[in-house]
């Protein structure tokens, strides 16, 4: 299974507008952070998480031209901004394109992109989406997902886990239950926005803890904000955990 990481960075995008601080003016390419997206790729099957602004020039970049679902985390605008993206796959499959996720985020990609699921005229293009709501794990294709419930401030969010992966992004608190969920992986990747505590994002401090007691053979950190530089950051984390950057693959 292969894992490339899309986006890692925090909703402000490295490099940040009209900043000119050592990480947004470093020359170090792991240092530009697109807002965070992951892609899911096995025996034919490419599953996407999440839908940021720059999505298309990140699957440019990555070179994938086909995807088969999105998965939504949530409906903060750093990670559904780019979903009329995703209009080229069912143009080019004739079908809707389908996207699951926490129900209350479903919701809102029907009123923010209201006029997909309204008939209008033909000319100018748009996505055609299939919305399913998950409350529980789903095979698409050959994977089987499993959705894992995880409170973003005050609210709740899916992180995902496929095989002996998992990605939780944009949480601040892991429920007891969602601990089961996470044994037994090869790696896990976790929200870690900065070096001081925050509201509704695990710090970096707090997700070296929650690496330690998931227990993964081996962490990334991802939605980085431009107070973790890559260099700095990486020389004093633990054995086996790394900062994530725009562009790296895993095999899983």
């Amino acid at each position: 299974m292969r894992i490339t990481f899309l986006g890692t960075g925090t909703s402000h995008g490295i490099p940040v507008i009209g900043c000119a601080c050592p990480v947004c003016t470093s020359r170090d390419p792991r240092d530009r952070r697109a807002r965070a997206a992951l892609a899911v790729s096995d025996r034919g099957t490419t599953l996407l998480v999440d839908a940021p602004p720059e999505l298309r020039l990140r699957l440019l970049a990555a070179g994938i031209g086909r995807a088969d679902a999105l998965l939504l985390t949530h409906a903060h605008a750093d990670h559904i901004a780019g979903l009329d993206d995703v209009r080229i796959f069912s143009e080019r499959e004739n079908r809707k394109f389908p996207i699951y996720g926490p129900a209350p985020a479903l919701r809102q990609v029907r009123q923010r992109f209201s006029y997909v699921f309204r008939n209008t005229q033909k000319g100018g293009g748009k996505p055609r989406l299939s919305l399913h709501p998950l409350s529980r794990p789903v095979r698409l294709n050959q994977l089987r997902v499993i959705p894992i419930p995880l409170w973003h401030g005050r609210v709740r969010v899916f992180g995902y886990r496929v095989r002996r992966f998992a990605y939780l992004t944009d949480v601040s608190a892991i429920p007891l239950a969602s601990y089961a969920a996470l044994k037994g992986l090869d790696v896990v990747v976790l929200d870690a926005l900065r070096p001081e505590p925050h509201e509704t994002h695990f710090h970096l401090e707090r997700a070296v803890a929650e690496a330690r007691r998931i227990g993964a053979r081996k962490t990334y950190f991802t939605h980085m904000c431009h107070r973790l530089g890559h260099r700095a950051t990486e020389r004093r984390l633990p054995a086996r955990m790394h900062l994530a950057y725009d562009g790296l693959t895993l095999t899983v």
